[in-house]
Parts: C-alpha cells; structure tokens; sequence
C-alpha cells in the first residue's frame, strides 16, 4: 500500500520530526552532565499522594483524562461518514473492518459481536494512543517525595507518563473483561449452564477452574504492564548508557510506536479471546 502525504501533513511532519529530534539531542546533553547518582535515583518511583488512605498516582489520573478527551474529539469529528471516504476515514475504517473480521470470526454467538468489538476497539485505541504518547513522545518528569509533595519537575527530559505503565490501569481493564465475559456468557447460556461449566468436565475440576479463571485478570493486565513499565525504564537506563550516541531517539520510536502498538493490539485479542471462550 502505498502511503501518501499532502503538502500540509507533509510541513506537519517534518517540523514534528525536526523537534523530536532537538528534544532528543538536548536530553543527550542534559544526561551527559547530570550524574548517574541523580538519574537513576528515582528510577522506577511514581509520584503518589495519598488522600485518607487512598494512594493514587495524579499522572495516571490526568494522562488517562487527557486520553480519553482526545479520543472522544477525534471520535466527533470523524463521526460523520462520506460515501466517498477521505483519506482519514479511509484508515479509520480499514483498522475498524479488520477488528471487526476478527471479533465475527472468534465470538460464537453472534448476539454479542457488536458489544465484543465496541469494547475490543476501545480498549486497543485507548491502549495505543497511550502507549505512543507514553513511550515516544517527550514530555514531562515529575520528582514527588513520599509524603507526596512535588521536589522537582522536569520538561523533555523523559517522556509522557503512559497510563499502562500503572498497573492499577491495566487491572481495571482486565477485570472489567472479565466480569462482561461472564456477564455474556450468563446471557448465552443461561444461568444453570454457565454454573454448570465451572465443574466441567467433573465436580474435583471446581478449583482448577476457579484459579484459572482468577489467573486471567493477573495474567492479562501484568503482560501489558510489563511491557510498557519495564519499557520506560529500559529506554531510560540504556538512554544513559548510550548518551554519545543518536540510539535513545531509535529507542523512543521503537518502544512507543512499533512495541506499544503491538501490546495494545495484544490486549484487545486477549479480550475477544477471554470473551469467545466464555460464550463458547
């Protein structure tokens, strides 16, 4: 397929690609006299405030905002539908078609296709959207103490904080696929079969299955958060170590566009899967 651009996207790009690359040179130099003590000593740390009791992490908060904000402008502005689509509808239709082929294809009871693939495509694109500007995009650091109160913030020194970088994120998706699983399969089924299933094939399988099931939420939010958190500091150590070198815009663009794309993409299918498997 070939790809083509506008004279308008055409400037877009290359004033976005040139300013990528400034940032990037001037976090090489920041890194070249900052000492490694000062870097990688709040490596890994979040800024936390705690609220009587209730810990919560501000920037998962206001960059899942943001996020979600931006989706639901994108959304009202493609919301109307030419015949003849342009360009921008044109992708937008080719990703939802293909997610679409997809969820057809693995849900059994055709009842369910359409609420399978409205949550499927809204779980990837708010993933997506929040791996890349969390994984590629230079933004912003914010240094908290643990009373948490801000000491230091920082701008293009680190990237955006992604909300899939916080597990609390991540597991609030995936228990929330799998009370709709279960939800969906009560619905196909009816309630004695599907409490028939958790027995299935012979009453001693109860346990099993009970951990399987409890497993699934674990297993399917640590993968995205394992992938994007251990990503971010990944990125950042060997940013450090190869600050002489034009590698940490190579390393921003890989794991933010190619690997968060992937995990996004990942998540979803994991989703449709956990779903299909209920109602199957």
């Amino acid at each position: 397929m070939k790809i083509t651009f506008t004279k308008k996207e055409k400037i877009f790009l290359t004033v976005f690609i040139t300013l990528y690359i400034v940032v990037a040179i001037l976090n090489i130099q920041q890194l070249k006299r900052t000492p490694m003590e000062e870097i990688f000593g709040g490596l890994g740390k979040r800024w936390i405030v705690d609220i009587n009791g209730f810990r919560f992490n501000p920037m998962t908060i206001i960059m899942g905002t943001g996020i979600a904000i931006l989706l639901i402008s994108i959304a009202y502005r493609l919301r109307k539908f030419e015949i003849v689509p342009n360009r921008k509808q044109a992708f937008m239709e080719s990703i939802l078609e293909m997610f679409y082929e997809i969820v057809d294809e693995s849900i059994p009871d055709k009842r369910f296709v359409k609420l399978t693939f409205v949550i499927a495509t809204t779980l990837f694109l708010f993933i997506a959207l929040s791996n890349v500007i969390g994984g590629a995009v230079p933004g912003i650091n914010v240094v908290a103490a643990e009373d948490g109160s801000i000491q230091k913030i920082t701008l293009f020194s680190d990237v955006w904080p992604a909300p899939t970088g916080d597990l609390n994120t991540n597991l609030t998706y995936a228990i929330f696929v799998l009370i709709v699983s279960h939800v969906f399969a009560i619905k196909s089924k009816g309630f004695k079969e599907w409490l028939k299933s958790w027995f299935y094939p012979n009453p001693v399988m109860f346990p099993i299955n009970l951990i399987g099931e409890l497993a699934k939420p674990i297993s399917h939010s640590l993968r995205l958060f394992g992938n994007i958190g251990g990503g971010a500091i990944l990125v950042y150590i060997l940013s450090y170590m190869t600050k002489y070198f034009f590698a940490p815009i190579v390393f921003w663009g890989f794991f933010g566009i190619f690997v968060g794309l992937v995990q996004a993409f990942v998540f979803s299918m994991l989703a449709v899967a956990y779903i299909s498997s209920q109602l199957s």
